[in-house]
């Protein structure tokens, strides 16, 4: 039989009894509620699956473990963190970024951005790899410059828009055969500008293309915007996993603490464009799936290697664009997985909010609803008075029940 001084003995030898603060049992079924050290998605994962494997093999498979994760208090979590302050207009924003170089981070930063504009999200592009910028390349704007436009009194450069996507990159400032040789702070310097002096307008989603690996841009990044999600593009094989480890443990942070989204593994597979249905793993098999599986977070689309990609990204024209084929139906789907998971995070922070809201004028809100009932039940009297009047024989009692039975 299972007892609460059991359970609590349990959780002092696995050593998470200061994180539970109820606990209950009925029959069989242990019922625990317990706050995470991070409100990270993966890290509440790795908790739950690391909190069932345990007590299945202390209690058996006969006990049913029913766990509550809570998010920690944010302001005990924030407190030590570097945040920047918000860009107006601008709703979420997401960190597409890689452990290493040549893994194809641009061409899956421009496909979503893309995929995203076709669902109907006011989307922008922000190129932030400073020393190797592609955007202009993959959107076909190479040569073009962004305007001044003045608003509310202040010159703001105005991105420059293809395909339905805002894009702003240092590449639009510099010769295509001239190279960027700036230590960290000016290339910090200079991404602030393309962030904070540009006339980004109302956009549902950000993107921001990141160089490769860990360093001074990416702290720049997070100090300067606070960044809603981040998406880590890799390669199966063994070499670029192992970066990929870096990227996730830098996001995952106590000093910077941004959600990982998921992962996306590109040229997963070649499929030859005369065999569609064949999968050759050149780079190795199920190389995400198994890190994502270790590490407690998602894996959101497997991008395949196929001629159309590469070509379609050289004549700067995203393949995602191509209606009615295979990799635009997969950046459609990896899109879907992306925007399912932010918005389970953003569903979250709203509801918890609302109720801390709703507790905090409990009273007020319970005032406004009777009034409300009230007014709305004066409303149907008079509906049903002049519906006497013209002889219509229909009774409103079932409104009235309904609508006195409402409780907000």
């Amino acid at each position: 039989m299972i007892t609460k001084s059991r359970v609590q003995e349990f959780l002092k030898n696995i050593e998470v009894d200061d994180l539970v603060h109820n606990i209950q049992i009925m029959g069989d079924d242990v019922y625990i509620d317990m706050t995470a050290h991070s409100p990270a998605m993966h890290e509440k994962k790795k908790l739950e699956v690391a909190m069932k494997q345990a007590f299945a093999s202390e209690f058996g498979e006969t006990a049913v473990l029913k766990l509550k994760i809570q998010s920690p208090d944010q302001t005990e979590v924030q407190k030590n963190q570097i945040k920047g302050k918000m860009i107006p207009g601008i709703s979420n924003i997401i960190a597409i970024a890689s452990g290493k170089g040549g893994v194809g981070k641009s061409t899956v930063a421009s496909n979503l951005a893309v995929t995203l504009a076709k669902m109907g999200f006011k989307v922008g592009l922000l190129d932030a790899d400073i020393y190797g910028p592609s955007i202009p390349t993959m959107f076909d704007t190479v040569g073009d410059k962004p305007y001044t436009v003045n608003i509310n009194g202040k010159n703001l450069m105005q991105p420059l828009e293809n395909y339905g996507v805002k894009m702003l990159s240092i590449g639009y400032f510099s010769g295509s055969n001239q190279a960027v040789v700036w230590r960290g702070p000016m290339a910090s310097k200079a991404l602030q500008q393309l962030i904070r002096d540009a006339n980004w307008g109302e956009l549902d989603f950000l993107l921001i293309d990141l160089p490769p690996g860990t360093g001074d841009i990416h702290l720049s990044i997070v100090q300067e915007i606070p960044v809603t999600g981040a998406v880590i593009v890799s390669t199966p094989q063994h070499v670029a996993l192992a970066d990929v480890k870096k990227g996730i443990a830098m996001f995952t942070m106590e000093s910077i603490n941004i959600p990982v989204l998921g992962v996306i593994e590109n040229m997963s597979y070649f499929v030859p464009e005369e065999l569609p249905n064949n999968k050759y793993y050149i780079f190795g098999k199920e190389g995400a799936q198994n890190l994502a599986r270790d590490l407690g977070i998602p894996v959101l689309g497997e991008i395949p290697l196929v001629q159309s990609i590469r070509e379609s990204g050289d004549v700067g024209r995203p393949a995602a664009l191509q209606e009615n084929t295979m990799v635009s139906e997969i950046y459609l789907d990896t899109t879907k997985k992306m925007l399912d998971d932010e918005a389970m995070n953003i569903c979250r922070v709203a509801r918890e909010r609302c109720v801390q809201l709703l507790e905090k004028h409990r009273n007020f809100v319970q005032a406004v609803a009777d009034k409300l009932i009230e007014q709305e039940v004066v409303v149907l009297e008079e509906v049903e008075t002049i519906a006497k009047q013209f002889g219509i024989s229909r009774s409103m009692q079932h409104e009235f029940e309904l609508t006195q039975s409402k409780s907000f």
